[in-house]
């Protein structure tokens, strides 16, 4: 994937991106900026000034015309879309994949609630063709998911959430209370469980 220093090397200069940009709008006769493609600087003034009665000025201004739009699409295809950012990073994908290890810890823990697990393995697929049509790689989500390091800081949020809301290791009531509420709010992690 190209980056953005590999793309300012090969856009064209700014001034010629307006320039193009201009010539395309139906501002061909402010050409100064494209006289630099013809050795003919008397033609280029007279296009510019407007004496458009001469042959060799139509035929100036046509290939200045010509000239831009071809800059113009160069232009746009030259440079990327926006980089992507991390997986890490993608508050979206990164936000459910938390819900699901907290109801996840829920119905290992209480007795009375258990998982949804049709809708939670429809929801996983879900994130994944979420994140590929985000433009993610095949190879890029699979990273991520086998990331040592991302499953321990996403098990490391998760765990502060349910302390936060007052969970405690061994006392399997507090998950209990915990997934009840998520179930009576009807957040992700609430959508994940069913009380038995």
């Amino acid at each position: 994937m190209m980056n953005l220093r590999s793309a300012m090397q090969i856009a064209p200069s700014g001034r010629a991106v307006i320039a193009a940009g201009a010539a395309v709008m139906g501002f061909a006769g402010h050409v100064a900026t494209f006289t630099h493609l013809s050795p003919n600087r008397a033609t280029a003034f007279r296009v510019m000034s407007g004496r458009h009665n001469r042959p060799e000025a139509r035929a100036m201004k046509a290939r200045n015309c010509m000239a831009a739009a071809i800059a113009a699409t160069l232009t746009l295809t030259a440079i990327p879309a926006v980089a992507l950012e991390p997986l890490s990073q993608e508050r979206y994908i990164n936000d459910r994949l938390i819900a699901a290890r907290i109801a996840d810890r829920i119905r290992r823990e209480c007795p009375s609630i258990s998982a949804r697990m049709v809708y939670a393995w429809s929801q996983a697929r879900a994130l994944k063709k979420y994140a590929r049509d985000k433009g993610y790689s095949e190879a890029q989500i699979e990273a991520f998911l086998d990331s040592k390091a991302d499953k321990q800081r996403i098990y490391a949020v998760a765990e502060d959430y349910m302390a936060r809301n007052g969970v405690t290791n061994g006392d399997a009531e507090s998950y209990c209370r915990l997934g009840r509420d998520e179930i009576a709010k009807k957040t992700v992690t609430g959508s994940l469980l069913s009380a038995k």
